[in-house]
């Protein structure tokens, strides 16, 4: 990332009637990046060159972007969180962020915002962190491109979630890759949102897992080879389409699963290689169409309290079951699919 990207942001901010400044933080300029965010006005810009910070955790309290040029690395140590967003209208673009500390009392994030609006976190590196990016009570946020790894011969219970939304609004989650973490991506409380085109792979838990999220989509995702692939539950108008589930495999593995779910829409995703393609508990009025099932353990697994659900333009080859039920599907509609087992 060169100075030059720094400079069209000011140049634009000033067109917008704002006279924006930038403040370096390198070797021969403001030698911490927290000395620099004290210098700077409301949205400024903060360009941090190439090398290796410890400032301990970095507080954010006023709209400023903060630039990363040539990769530098904000190392929290082990300490507690690493940078900590308290003001809206913030963006940061172009770090590697690791080190925090592990704790079961507190939720030490590499990134966290809390109670802000209008936040960007773009083509980020976050590494050997106990949560990776953190989003609590945020409204209007795009986390994009960004890398959030943690470390695959850590244990579970040193493990928290990589990109963790709690009671978030109008977010979306674009273009990024999670892997080595309990789950890779969590909503929870999160309303009219957007999680498209990222990869989890990996992570111990789920891949995606969504909890009293309304009014969501996730598309164009790739969830392999995690504990389980997806986990919604309890939650209503969630659309679903255009993912691929892959290889989630284990004894309670799913490469989709539906919990108490109100008016879900399923469409053109690709299930194989699962234990289970998709398992529906207590799941009403869902659409599942155009869906290709493959060399699933268990295609799908529809209990019966899920009502008004309509399978229709599906394909089933090379699962070992193709449909499996508890009880009576009449409340069910299954048309049109094909199967590769059917010899009529």
């Amino acid at each position: 990332m060169r100075l030059a990207a720094a400079l069209t942001i000011i140049v634009l901010a000033a067109q917008g009637n704002v006279l924006a400044g930038i403040c370096v933080v390198g070797p021969q300029a403001t030698r911490t990046i927290q000395e620099a965010l004290a210098k700077t006005a409301d949205c400024d810009t903060v360009l941090v060159q190439a090398g290796h910070y410890r400032d301990g955790t970095i507080t954010i309290a006023r709209p400023v972007v903060l630039l990363g040029e040539g990769w530098p690395i904000i190392d929290g140590e082990g300490v507690g969180e690493v940078v900590l967003v308290k003001s809206a209208h913030v963006t940061i673009a172009g770090f590697v962020v690791r080190g925090t500390a592990i704790s079961h009392v507190n939720d030490n994030a590499a990134i966290k915002c809390i109670s802000v609006t209008d936040v960007v976190i773009r083509n980020n590196r976050v590494e050997r962190s106990f949560f990776g990016i953190y989003l609590s009570s945020v409204d209007r946020a795009i986390l994009e491109g960004n890398r959030v790894i943690g470390d695959p011969g850590t244990e579970e219970n040193r493990r928290a979630n990589g990109i963790h939304l709690w009671k978030c609004a109008h977010v979306n989650v674009t273009g990024n890759r999670v892997e080595h973490h309990r789950d890779g991506i969590y909503l929870e409380f999160v309303t009219d949102s957007r999680i498209t085109y990222d990869t989890t792979a990996f992570n111990m838990r789920y891949g995606l897992h969504f909890m009293f999220s309304h009014r969501d989509s996730y598309t164009h995702n790739l969830f392999h080879d995690n504990g389980a692939g997806v986990a919604v539950m309890f939650t209503r108008d969630v659309v679903m389409t255009d993912n691929r589930f892959l290889r989630n495999r284990g004894a309670s593995a799913y490469g989709l699963l539906l919990k108490e779910i109100n008016d879900a829409r399923i469409e053109r995703n690709t299930f194989a290689e699962n234990t289970v393609g998709i398992l529906m508990d207590g799941c009403n009025r869902a659409t599942v169409h155009a869906n290709a099932f493959s060399n699933n353990g268990w295609a799908v697994r529809l209990f019966a309290n899920s009502t008004d659900a309509v399978f229709e333009g599906n394909t089933f080859t090379g699962n070992t079951f193709d449909v499996t039920t508890n009880g009576d599907l009449v409340l069910s509609v299954l048309k049109g699919n094909y199967w590769d087992r059917y010899r009529g």
